[in-house]
């Protein structure tokens, strides 16, 4: 097993599983030359970058990294870049001056060796930084009102209790304000795995990381600690049921996809990839060949942001709304693929590179996966007076990664499909966060916020919200989105027989009438559309949105979590193309007060038609926890697809051979 020393101390915190294993099985991509301008920096970029800031003059002294990765290049020099012309690389850093408790953006340029820009953001708070991580559980551990705590409830050998740091959020407290700060929540780990069975109910430490001291220490009173352990590893099981029979996936002559560095061929599909600190896997260029011409789709597609928050008052739960891409940064956080269990057989591993808070670049091996899967039947005909019949398999290319976050384990896959759809699934798994609970709710009973999950051990209500950042370029970047929706036509002479129904198709013209949300009434979709470019049968070419399971949010428009995720007011949003506007929640949503990101950027109601437009789409999945969601989820898939709609003429998969 290959764990990086950096992975385990962060794993003090985030609780990392690193699983890694050399399966023969499994081909690692080999490292290519930089051949694109949107290609991730490589490690010697990283460190480049690093010291051109540390020897600028203007970078504070022991200041740390709190981000170091490429600065994206301008869309439409990408898109006159061919291959051979002079690259631009250039770096973008967030650096944090915790002795001055300051924040600072620069853009490095990597080819001058000179600092192109260099910015403080006032009053900004980067995402969780490992240096946080590695003296936050000592702080809290030393306090002595922590250990009072603990010791009313019998508890005195400190060392076996893991103290979990959450984000702190904001909630207007005036004694927290303009500091840096954890709220640092127990569980007793003992000798067991799985903490989460053990909370230790009612004890929350604020802690100031600047000043390396507990601000505040709430004790609502005891509960007893549940006794009972739920590990969930094999030898943890009474008892395993039969294995079933080998279910092998081989392909004699290796996938069907071509690996060209970050860019990925198959199957008409060509796309770019990369795994971003704070984003996970973003999409670049994608496009797919149709009569021998890449036409483009998107030109970049990744999570822009997300949210969980909690549906319990109590004083340790209303403060748990994790932002778990900008206050802890979700690709960082993504964990090495296990072969057989995580991914099939026939999958190729792939590495990222990521800059660490000194500055240099670090390695993160077999994180992202590429694999072919079987998709069921593609399409599919039988002729009854012949009985002939045309059926086609389907195959899905899927790129994976997943990440930890503390309790919960999040896998993204997007997943093309060969009839020009293009899918993202985002699996939710890993354990819920418990309380504990009186024993008088431990026969069934349950508290109006919670579920009882085992004896003494409740899961509270709570919602998962992922906001996707989608910059369509449908046959080029002017595009318009329309809103379809369906209705039941009138009794009358239109509609004697009561069956009939239409939909109407209405453009979003500004961002002020772009903020929608669905409505299951009138089957609402949107299609986003290439306004001048038609196919064969005069239609304008474009994509539809293709909705799945969602939710509205049931935090109240006052909270705290809908102030500072202002995107939950809407399933559907929609901006003219800003490369600056990238984060659905603002920049920097670490202890931010709100206000920022889309709930401000559409204040400026930009013309939308035939513009360069983005999508921004938010799916909610609400959790109300089930006792067979315990100790460990069963996988819970979510997401959205882009189908294809007039953007061919015909079913474009009729090309598919027969097995």
């Amino acid at each position: 097993m290959n764990i990086n020393k950096q992975q385990i101390l962060a794993g003090l915190f985030w609780g990392w599983i690193l699983l890694s294993s050399p399966a023969a099985t499994l081909a690692m991509q080999a490292p290519a030359n930089l051949a694109h301008p949107l290609d991730p920096l490589s490690k010697e970029e990283i460190a480049a970058a690093a010291q051109i800031l540390k020897d600028s003059g203007k970078f504070p002294d022991k200041a740390r990294f709190a981000s170091l990765l490429l600065h994206e290049p301008p869309k439409a020099e990408v898109a006159r870049f061919k291959a051979g012309d002079a690259l631009r690389r250039e770096a973008f850093a967030v650096i944090y001056d915790r002795a001055n408790n300051q924040t600072f953006e620069s853009v490095v340029d990597l080819q001058t060796k000179a600092v192109k820009s260099w910015r403080l953001v006032p009053g900004a708070q980067p995402q969780l930084m490992l240096d946080d991580v590695f003296v936050f559980q000592n702080i809290v551990r030393s306090d002595p009102q922590w250990q009072a705590a603990m010791r009313k409830r019998g508890l005195t050998e400190f060392n076996k209790i893991q103290i979990e740091a959450w984000s702190a959020g904001n909630f207007g407290f005036p004694e927290e304000a303009g500091k840096r700060l954890f709220r640092g929540l127990s569980y007793l780990r003992g000798d067991s795995k799985n903490p989460y069975a053990r909370p230790i109910e009612g004890v929350i430490a604020v802690v100031d990381m600047n000043a390396r001291k507990v601000l505040r220490l709430i004790d609502t009173g005891v509960v007893p600690v549940p006794q009972a352990t739920a590990d969930v590893d094999e030898a943890s099981v009474s008892k395993l049921r039969a294995a079933p029979k080998p279910l092998q996936i081989v392909q004699p002559n290796g996938g069907s996809f071509e690996i060209r560095g970050n860019e990925i061929h198959w199957q008409n599909w060509r796309f770019r990839y990369a795994l971003h600190p704070r984003e996970g896997l973003v999409l670049y260029t994608v496009g797919y060949e149709d009569g021998g011409q890449v036409r483009s789709i998107l030109y970049r597609a990744g999570m822009s942001e997300m949210v969980v928050p909690y549906g319990d008052p109590a004083a340790g739960w209303f403060i748990r709304n994790a932002f778990d891409e900008g206050e802890y940064g979700i690709g960082r956080l993504a964990i090495p693929f296990e072969a057989k269990n995580d991914i099939p057989e026939n999958a190729t591993l792939l590495d990222a590179v990521f800059g660490n808070e000194s500055g240099a670049g670090q390695d993160a091996r077999k994180v992202i996966a590429l694999y072919e899967r079987d998709g069921g039947i593609l399409w599919k005909h039988v002729d009854y007076m012949t009985n002939q019949n045309q059926s086609r398999r389907a195959r899905q290319l899927v790129l994976s990664f997943f990440a930890v976050v503390g309790n919960y384990d999040y896998g993204f896959n997007w997943v093309f499909h060969q009839d020009g759809t293009l899918e993202m699934e985002v699996l939710l798994t890993g354990v819920m966060a418990t309380k504990g609970v009186a024993p008088a709710q431990s026969h069934g009973e349950h508290d109006p916020y919670a579920h009882l999950v085992a004896p003494g051990v409740a899961a509270p209500h709570h919602q998962h919200f992922f906001n996707f950042r989608l910059d369509f370029d449908i046959d080029g970047p002017k595009n318009t989105v329309v809103e379809q929706n369906t209705a039941a036509l009138p009794a009358g002479p239109n509609n004697r027989y009561h069956n009939a129904f239409t939909m109407k198709e209405t453009p979003l013209r500004r961002e002020s009438e772009a903020q929608r949300s669905l409505n299951l009434a009138s089957h609402r979709r949107w299609r986003i559309i290439n306004p001048n470019v038609k196919n064969a049968l005069g239609q304008p070419t474009g994509y539809l949105l293709f909705t799945g399971e969602n939710s509205v949010s049931f935090s109240g428009p006052q909270s705290s979590v809908r102030q500072r995720a202002g995107f939950l007011n809407a399933h559907l949003w929609v901006t003219q193309h800003n490369p600056a506007e990238q984060y659905a929640a603002g920049d920097f949503i670490n202890q931010s007060k709100g206000g920022d990101g889309l709930a401000k950027w559409v204040k400026q109601n930009r013309a939308l038609e035939n513009q360069d437009v983005v999508v921004w789409y938010t799916f909610g999945v609400t959790h109300l926890p089930r006792p067979e969601d315990y100790p460990v989820m069963p996988v819970h898939k979510a997401g959205f697809k882009l189908l294809p709609t007039a953007f061919f003429a015909r079913n474009p998969a009729l090309d598919v051979p027969r097995q």
